[in-house]
């Protein structure tokens, strides 16, 4: 049996999947023989610019299990610490900065908004950013959106080159793309190819059971690991998709590559700088595909669409009408007859706002008017929660402190009143060290642990917070953020 994974560009990422590999040797051959007259020069230098390497760093120290110091084979090359070595290890307690992987982003404003893949930046503690031109800029997160694999990042920079966004729609099978970004850290790389497929999914439920929003621009330009997060465009110079993923039996490029669509980056950047944080709104129901089969049980006189197996109490499918039986067909007279193209489309709306729902009903075809509703059952547009939601302050420790204590890290608890933390038992004056497993040296380190909890996929939102008083003792808190 053999092995097929799909693998996020950024290096280091690998996530288990499966899909039927499809040839299309018509659209190959069409292609092959037009080559000679595709001119890509005038799209590739519109373009090569207003792509950046994304570099993700953090910290970690020999005693957290720095990789390799306990391997003889590091031993032999670097010593053991004795000072006999050409280099020595770092001791115990230690503290070293590790570049985690790198990736792509591609700049969507003059003054330094770059859209790049969730799976690019995530776990960082600083993140670096690479422009064309070789000036390196520290990077603030914005915001992530992991059910699109997304992440927003800004720099502090001006006029600076911006790639146009154009409209994924308007993709037609066997278009030329270009995808721009930075392969195995080579930078300023430009391959070519043609959109094989559109709205494409490739993994279904991840490791948490989310159900992510995948409706992926499939192509066959050559992308590898560290194109992730970089830019698929049109002859015209316009951003059609960010490049995603592969689907490979070896790791490298075998013919296969992923993009996340402009139709769904646009309105997750939008979200991202107006509120940080996604305004998704879902219609609450589940469904299955139809297939012939299945429509032969049902007695529907088609073999496409989503079959409605149940639909949620105070959601906007019920208000308007829903039914288990009723099969979903198009949203505002755009197909939705597979999951990805349903999933695409709802992408692009907000609680609130509102649509045309097409479905069948005893064969029958309806067209309702739907208000979108949140996951919550409304129409509140969700805003970004805060650290100051805490109830506290924080502030570094001495460095008097750090040695009497015997430690290198953490910061300090001040200002506490009526909160989470206040809530869990901490006490003014108490050091957190670290935080579901991640090392706090700083107020931005704890920022974004905060927001790795807090996020809409984290599940059951609490800080495990392991930290120590200024009288030595030790103490470990449960904070609930659920609330």
């Amino acid at each position: 049996m053999k092995l097929h994974v799909i693998i996020a560009l950024a290096t280091g990422i690998l996530t288990s999947g499966s899909m039927a590999a499809q040839s299309d040797a018509r659209l190959f051959n069409v292609a092959a023989r037009n080559v000679q007259n595709a001119d890509f020069t005038t799209a590739a230098e519109s373009t090569i610019n207003g792509v950046v390497a994304i570099k993700n760093y953090a910290t970690v120290s020999y005693s957290s299990g720095f990789p390799g110091f306990n391997d003889p084979f590091f031993e032999y090359f670097f010593g053991d610490g004795s000072g006999s070595g050409q280099m020595r290890r770092p001791r115990r307690g230690e503290d070293k900065e590790q570049e985690r992987g790198f990736g792509s982003g591609v700049i969507v404003t003059k003054d330094g908004y770059i859209i790049t893949n969730n799976h690019v930046v995530e776990g960082a503690e600083r993140l670096e950013v690479v422009l064309n031109d070789n000036r390196t800029f520290n990077a603030t997160l914005i915001g992530t959106d992991p059910m699109t694999d997304l992440a927003l990042v800004k720099i502090d920079a001006d006029d600076l080159p911006v790639i146009p966004m154009g409209d994924s729609d308007d993709l037609k099978i066997g278009e030329w793309v270009l995808a721009v970004g930075n392969p195995f850290g080579l930078t300023s790389t430009v391959t070519a190819g043609i959109v094989s497929a559109k709205a494409r999914r490739i993994s279904g439920a991840n490791s948490n059971g989310r159900l992510d929003i995948e409706s992926f621009i499939q192509t066959d330009a050559a992308v590898n690991p560290g194109n992730s997060g970089g830019a698929l465009v049109n002859l015209k110079g316009e951003l059609v998709g960010i490049n995603s993923a592969i689907y490979s039996q070896t790791g490298s490029y075998s013919g296969y590559s992923f993009a996340i669509p402009t139709s769904i980056v646009r309105k997750v950047t939008d979200d991202l700088m107006k509120f940080r944080v996604v305004q998704r709104a879902v219609l609450g129901i589940t469904f299955t595909e139809l297939n012939a089969k299945l429509a032969s049980e049902h007695g529907i006189s088609t073999s496409e669409g989503l079959l409605v197996n149940a639909v949620t109490d105070r959601s906007s499918a019920k208000e308007a009408g829903i039914e288990p039986g009723d099969v979903i067909t198009a949203i505002n007279g755009t197909p939705t007859l597979h999951a990805p193209q349903l999933m695409e489309q709802l992408s692009r709306f907000s609680p609130g706002e509102k649509i045309k729902l097409t479905y069948l009903r005893d064969n029958k075809s309806y067209t309702v008017n739907v208000t979108l509703y949140n996951s919550a059952g409304n129409t509140t547009i969700a805003a970004a929660k805060s650290m100051a939601d805490l109830g506290c302050a924080f502030k570094a420790i001495k460095d008097d402190v750090k040695k009497q204590l015997g430690i290198s890290n953490g910061i300090q608890v001040a200002g506490l009143k009526n909160g989470p933390f206040k809530d869990a038992g901490v006490k003014d004056g108490f050091i957190v060290l670290e935080v579901n497993g991640r090392r706090i040296t700083s107020v931005d380190d704890m920022e974004k642990a905060y927001n790795a909890v807090t996020a809409p996929d984290a599940g059951d939102n609490v800080m495990f917070i392991t930290g120590i008083y200024q009288t030595g003792k030790k103490a470990y808190y449960a904070v609930d953020l659920a609330q």
